[in-house]
Protein backbone atom coordinates (compact mmCIF):
# COMPACT_ATOMS: atom_id res chain seq x y z
CA UNK A 1 0.00 0.00 0.00
CA UNK A 2 1.25 3.11 -0.94
CA UNK A 3 2.30 6.41 1.58
CA UNK A 4 -0.62 8.45 -0.36
CA UNK A 5 -3.55 5.85 0.55
CA UNK A 6 -1.96 5.19 4.39
CA UNK A 7 -2.33 9.13 4.41
CA UNK A 8 -5.48 9.03 2.64
CA UNK A 9 -7.18 6.79 5.02
CA UNK A 10 -5.67 7.43 8.43
CA UNK A 11 -8.20 9.02 10.67
CA UNK A 12 -8.00 12.46 12.08
CA UNK A 13 -6.31 12.90 15.18
CA UNK A 14 -8.58 14.24 18.02
CA UNK A 15 -7.87 17.53 19.13
CA UNK A 16 -7.11 17.87 23.17
CA UNK A 17 -9.53 19.81 25.03
CA UNK A 18 -9.39 23.27 25.74
CA UNK A 19 -7.73 24.24 29.47
CA UNK A 20 -10.39 24.68 32.02
CA UNK A 21 -9.83 28.10 33.03
CA UNK A 22 -9.63 29.16 36.87
CA UNK A 23 -9.30 31.88 39.10
CA UNK A 24 -8.08 32.15 42.66
CA UNK A 25 -9.42 32.11 45.79
CA UNK A 26 -11.11 28.55 44.94
CA UNK A 27 -14.42 27.11 46.28
CA UNK A 28 -15.19 23.67 47.50
CA UNK A 29 -17.92 22.60 44.32
CA UNK A 30 -14.91 24.00 41.85
CA UNK A 31 -12.21 21.78 43.32
CA UNK A 32 -14.89 19.12 43.86
CA UNK A 33 -15.55 19.22 39.71
CA UNK A 34 -12.29 18.78 38.49
CA UNK A 35 -10.71 15.63 37.16
CA UNK A 36 -7.47 13.99 36.86
CA UNK A 37 -5.83 14.46 33.81
CA UNK A 38 -7.97 18.35 32.44
CA UNK A 39 -5.50 21.00 31.53
CA UNK A 40 -5.71 24.22 33.44
CA UNK A 41 -4.75 27.85 33.40
CA UNK A 42 -4.92 29.58 36.67
CA UNK A 43 -5.50 33.19 37.22
CA UNK A 44 -5.68 35.06 40.30
CA UNK A 45 -3.44 34.92 44.29
CA UNK A 46 -1.61 31.68 45.26
CA UNK A 47 1.35 31.80 47.91
CA UNK A 48 4.69 30.30 47.27
CA UNK A 49 5.55 28.05 50.30
CA UNK A 50 8.21 25.31 50.33
CA UNK A 51 9.31 23.19 53.73
CA UNK A 52 10.53 25.57 56.01
CA UNK A 53 7.66 27.89 55.27
CA UNK A 54 5.28 24.69 55.76
CA UNK A 55 6.81 23.72 59.48
CA UNK A 56 6.04 27.33 60.30
CA UNK A 57 2.64 27.37 59.42
CA UNK A 58 1.69 23.61 60.74
CA UNK A 59 3.21 24.92 63.83
CA UNK A 60 1.09 28.21 64.41
CA UNK A 61 -1.95 26.08 63.55
CA UNK A 62 -0.97 23.59 65.95
CA UNK A 63 -0.61 26.25 68.84
CA UNK A 64 -3.71 27.85 68.30
CA UNK A 65 -2.21 31.00 66.11
CA UNK A 66 -3.16 32.48 62.77
CA UNK A 67 -1.40 31.89 59.35
CA UNK A 68 -0.61 35.21 57.76
CA UNK A 69 -2.63 35.08 54.66
CA UNK A 70 -6.40 33.87 54.54
CA UNK A 71 -5.67 30.36 53.52
CA UNK A 72 -9.70 29.56 53.31
CA UNK A 73 -10.06 28.66 49.32
CA UNK A 74 -5.77 29.43 48.89
CA UNK A 75 -3.91 28.05 46.47
CA UNK A 76 -0.45 27.31 47.56
CA UNK A 77 2.69 26.87 45.11
CA UNK A 78 5.57 24.68 45.80
CA UNK A 79 8.55 27.19 44.85
CA UNK A 80 11.11 29.32 45.34
CA UNK A 81 11.92 31.72 43.21
CA UNK A 82 15.23 33.07 42.07
CA UNK A 83 15.99 36.67 42.28
CA UNK A 84 14.33 38.58 40.66
CA UNK A 85 15.81 40.70 37.24
CA UNK A 86 15.09 44.50 37.53
CA UNK A 87 11.37 44.98 36.48
CA UNK A 88 10.52 41.50 36.80
CA UNK A 89 8.69 40.42 39.72
CA UNK A 90 10.44 36.78 39.96
CA UNK A 91 12.88 34.78 38.59
CA UNK A 92 13.15 31.35 37.26
CA UNK A 93 10.00 29.41 39.52
CA UNK A 94 10.01 25.96 39.22
CA UNK A 95 8.08 23.41 40.95
CA UNK A 96 9.24 21.77 44.49
CA UNK A 97 9.18 17.89 44.57
CA UNK A 98 5.34 17.81 46.53
CA UNK A 99 6.41 14.62 48.36
CA UNK A 100 8.48 16.94 50.66
CA UNK A 101 5.23 18.95 51.98
CA UNK A 102 2.94 15.76 52.48
CA UNK A 103 3.39 15.46 56.27
CA UNK A 104 2.31 18.98 56.44
CA UNK A 105 -0.67 19.37 54.36
CA UNK A 106 -3.44 17.22 56.67
CA UNK A 107 -3.78 20.78 58.77
CA UNK A 108 -3.96 23.15 56.14
CA UNK A 109 -6.54 21.19 54.39
CA UNK A 110 -8.38 21.39 57.21
CA UNK A 111 -7.90 25.22 57.81
CA UNK A 112 -9.13 25.56 54.16
CA UNK A 113 -6.36 25.22 52.00
CA UNK A 114 -8.08 24.27 48.56
CA UNK A 115 -5.18 23.63 45.92
CA UNK A 116 -1.68 23.20 45.71
CA UNK A 117 0.95 22.98 42.75
CA UNK A 118 4.48 21.06 42.90
CA UNK A 119 5.31 17.73 40.81
CA UNK A 120 5.10 14.26 41.49
CA UNK A 121 3.29 11.91 42.77
CA UNK A 122 1.39 12.59 46.80
CA UNK A 123 1.13 10.19 49.35
CA UNK A 124 -2.04 8.17 50.16
CA UNK A 125 -2.69 10.34 52.88
CA UNK A 126 -2.93 13.68 50.91
CA UNK A 127 -5.32 12.01 48.26
CA UNK A 128 -7.56 11.18 51.21
CA UNK A 129 -7.32 14.40 52.41
CA UNK A 130 -8.35 16.44 48.77
CA UNK A 131 -11.00 13.62 48.80
CA UNK A 132 -11.89 14.29 52.45
CA UNK A 133 -11.92 18.17 52.38
CA UNK A 134 -12.85 18.97 48.65
CA UNK A 135 -9.34 19.93 47.42
CA UNK A 136 -7.40 19.56 44.53
CA UNK A 137 -3.46 19.04 43.56
CA UNK A 138 -2.40 20.21 40.25
CA UNK A 139 1.49 19.43 38.71
CA UNK A 140 3.41 22.20 37.00
CA UNK A 141 5.78 21.53 34.68
CA UNK A 142 9.42 20.62 36.20
CA UNK A 143 12.59 22.35 34.39
CA UNK A 144 10.16 25.03 33.12
CA UNK A 145 10.99 27.52 35.76
CA UNK A 146 11.89 30.49 33.41
CA UNK A 147 8.71 29.94 31.18
CA UNK A 148 6.44 29.82 34.57
CA UNK A 149 7.63 33.17 35.56
CA UNK A 150 6.43 34.92 32.53
CA UNK A 151 2.69 33.71 34.07
CA UNK A 152 3.75 35.39 37.30
CA UNK A 153 2.91 39.21 37.38
CA UNK A 154 3.18 40.30 40.81
CA UNK A 155 4.77 38.94 44.06
CA UNK A 156 5.68 40.45 47.38
CA UNK A 157 6.77 38.23 50.88
CA UNK A 158 4.42 38.30 52.96
CA UNK A 159 5.64 36.14 55.78
CA UNK A 160 9.24 34.98 57.41
CA UNK A 161 11.60 37.11 55.03
CA UNK A 162 14.30 35.23 56.65
CA UNK A 163 13.94 32.23 54.73
CA UNK A 164 15.16 33.92 51.90
CA UNK A 165 14.06 32.17 48.25
CA UNK A 166 11.68 30.36 51.32
CA UNK A 167 9.93 33.42 52.12
CA UNK A 168 5.64 32.87 51.96
CA UNK A 169 5.09 35.41 48.59
CA UNK A 170 1.88 36.39 47.91
CA UNK A 171 2.16 36.07 43.77
CA UNK A 172 -0.55 36.98 41.05
CA UNK A 173 -0.74 34.56 38.70
CA UNK A 174 -1.67 35.49 34.66
CA UNK A 175 -3.05 32.14 32.97
CA UNK A 176 -0.56 30.00 34.89
CA UNK A 177 -0.44 26.45 33.18
CA UNK A 178 -1.19 23.51 35.23
CA UNK A 179 -2.76 19.70 35.00
CA UNK A 180 -4.96 18.24 37.68
CA UNK A 181 -2.88 15.85 38.68
CA UNK A 182 -5.01 13.65 41.77
CA UNK A 183 -8.42 15.26 42.49
CA UNK A 184 -11.27 14.52 45.02
CA UNK A 185 -12.83 11.60 43.40
CA UNK A 186 -9.28 9.67 43.95
CA UNK A 187 -8.04 10.14 40.52
CA UNK A 188 -4.54 10.07 40.14
CA UNK A 189 -2.28 10.96 36.54
CA UNK A 190 0.83 9.12 38.03
CA UNK A 191 -1.89 5.84 38.93
CA UNK A 192 -3.38 6.14 35.80
CA UNK A 193 -0.24 6.60 34.06
CA UNK A 194 1.05 3.05 35.78
CA UNK A 195 -1.78 1.29 35.01
CA UNK A 196 -1.77 2.07 31.20
CA UNK A 197 1.84 0.90 30.79
CA UNK A 198 0.90 -1.97 32.84
CA UNK A 199 -1.87 -3.36 30.47
CA UNK A 200 -0.04 -1.93 27.15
Amino acid sequence: MSQRRRTRGAKPSMKPAEPVRLTTPLSEDQARSLRAGTRVLISGTAYTARDAAHKRMTELLAGGGALPFDISGAVIYYAGPTPARPGKPVGAIGPTTSSRMDRYVAPLLAAGLRGMIGKGERSDEVRQGLSRHGAVYFAATGGAGALLARHIVAAEVVAWPELGAEAVRRIELRDFPALVACDSAGGDVYGQGREAWVQD
